[in-house]
């Protein structure tokens, strides 16, 4: 749908424009005249407004955010204003503890597909952390932005803060990847402070087939935006937790991480594990015809509703966690099993909150995940297309990856994860499946295992990391473990 539009404004002359307006620019015209911006120059009592060139009908709004969630930084908050100011999809950003000024930048959306990175902000990775009093917010001295600057982004439109004008929606991931690619693009040729700088994308969950879109998105437009001088994005890695990138690897595997000891021990019983596997081979089958081959949405919707009843559904009970196959899912499956995302909400939702972020009147109810989003997706088999591909393009372009995973994690399992690498097709697949997996160690302690492969100095480098005792949300369960990962990976890109 912008593809086309992307590729002829890239050619056109780029220009950072910026304006302040109310909180509420519903009649604000956006293209002004001004300086380039430096992030100091953002109002806290008003949006600024910025737009490009080359994204014509995009712009975003932004403020400064005091005294909120990390005192000891900047943080800001804002909308992406797209197709002419109809749809407008929510962002946090939080410059880094260290060195804001020199650090790389990191943007981080979650998956669902529909949930929003409010939820791993403060549930997790940000810069603070719902109070589990559910009194506000605290300090949280693992947050990823000790040594990066930030975003997070609720992505696409009508998740989280993110709302349209007319009921607009966006149902497949490849749509998803032109708004937030606008997004990075828009954003770092405003504030120069941050044009060049190394930049990482990253996701969980669904974010394992959001995340290679979108950086593939980002990096085909950067060969339009250097064809004319344009400073691209300096596109760095990518980095994927808990993922699913291969969702029939993912599928399959179901029965390795309930009927064996691939995790824990097995929480089925004999009987239902005997026919789990006899139905391995079948859906494997059938879902490489299908969704794979075929690119038939009839078969491939048959194949799934067979493999899921036969694989998926054993598993599928009230008390049982999918996110972490060692607790129970006392919090309920409404909230994803855990207390803290009903606080969250219910943060998000007081009305001094919503006012000091600056979010619209316009939106509604904060809800974390949105069903209508997730259906839409389901509905048009996105899970399902082949994101794999993504992720070796991007590698033998020379961009890196990190995928990671919580060993109890159930629905985007270790063993789908390392399947779909070992199948992985790219320069470096015999040397990353020659090499056995090796413990790695924060403080002089084993937290899980590692393995990597690079090819010459144009090729990516592949690293699949496990993390020991940790569910879906590894940075929740581990956050010491989750912390020392991340700021390892982004230092070694710079070496």
């Amino acid at each position: 749908m912008f593809l086309s539009k992307v590729a002829t404004g890239l050619l056109a002359a780029v220009s950072a424009l910026a304006v302040q307006t109310p909180l509420r620019p519903a009649e604000a015209p956006l293209h002004f005249p001004a300086p380039e911006q430096s992030l100091a120059d953002v109002a806290s009592d008003s949006f600024t407004v910025l737009s490009h060139a080359a994204f014509p009908g995009y712009a975003i709004r932004v403020k400064r955010t005091e005294g909120w969630c990390d005192p000891d930084v900047k943080g800001y908050t804002g909308y992406l204003d797209v197709d002419q100011g109809a749809k407008h999809m929510w962002f946090y950003f939080f410059e880094s503890r260290r060195d804001p000024d020199n650090d790389d930048l990191v943007m981080w959306v979650t998956g669902g597909p529909g949930c929003s990175s409010s939820m791993d902000m403060l549930m997790q990775i940000g810069p603070c952390t719902v109070n589990p009093s559910g009194n506000g917010t605290v300090y949280n001295k693992y947050g990823w932005n000790t040594d990066v600057n930030i975003f997070f982004l609720d992505s696409p439109v009508n998740v989280g803060f993110s709302y349209a004008e007319f009921g607009e929606q966006v149902l497949t991931t490849e749509d998803a990847s032109k708004n937030a690619a606008a997004f990075a693009f828009i954003f770092t040729e405003a504030f120069p402070q941050f044009k060049g700088r190394p930049f990482h994308l990253a996701g969980s969950s669904y974010g394992g087939r959001y995340v290679p879109v979108f950086a593939s998105e980002i990096y085909d437009m950067n060969k339009g935006a250097e064809a004319k001088g344009y400073t691209p994005i300096n596109l760095k890695s990518i980095v994927i937790g808990d993922g699913i990138t291969d969702a029939k690897e993912t599928l399959l595997a179901y029965y390795d991480m309930a009927c064996t000891n691939a995790s824990v021990t097995p929480v089925l019983d004999i009987s239902t594990c005997v026919r789990m596997r006899r139905a391995v081979p079948r859906c494997r089958e059938m879902l490489t015809a299908s969704c794979e081959l075929e690119l038939s949405d009839l078969a491939c919707k048959a194949a799934t509703l067979f493999c899921e009843e036969e694989l998926s559904k054993p598993y599928s009970d009230p008390s049982r966690n999918p996110y972490d196959l060692s607790d129970n899912c006392s919090g309920g499956i409404e909230i994803l099993c855990y207390d803290i995302f009903g606080k969250i909400a219910n943060y998000l939702n007081d009305d001094a909150t919503r006012k000091l972020l600056g979010v619209d009147p316009q939106v509604g109810e904060f809800v974390g995940c949105n069903h209508t989003i997730l259906n839409g997706f389901n509905e048009r088999f996105d899970k399902f297309r082949p994101t794999q591909f993504y992720v070796s393009s991007l590698l033998e372009r020379g961009v890196d990856a990190l995928i990671y995973v919580g060993t109890y994690d159930w629905i985007c399992n270790w063993v789908g994860n390392a399947r779909f690498l070992e199948a992985l097709e790219w320069h470096g697949q015999d040397l990353f499946n020659s090499r056995e997996l090796a413990g790695w160690e924060v403080d002089g302690e084993t937290v899980g295992q590692w393995k990597e492969a690079k090819m010459g100095k144009q090729t990516g480098k592949l690293l699949f990391a496990t993390v020991d005792g940790a569910g879906h949300m590894v940075a929740y369960n581990k956050p010491k473990t989750a912390h020392k990962m991340i700021t390892t990976w982004i230092a070694e890109r710079g070496v």
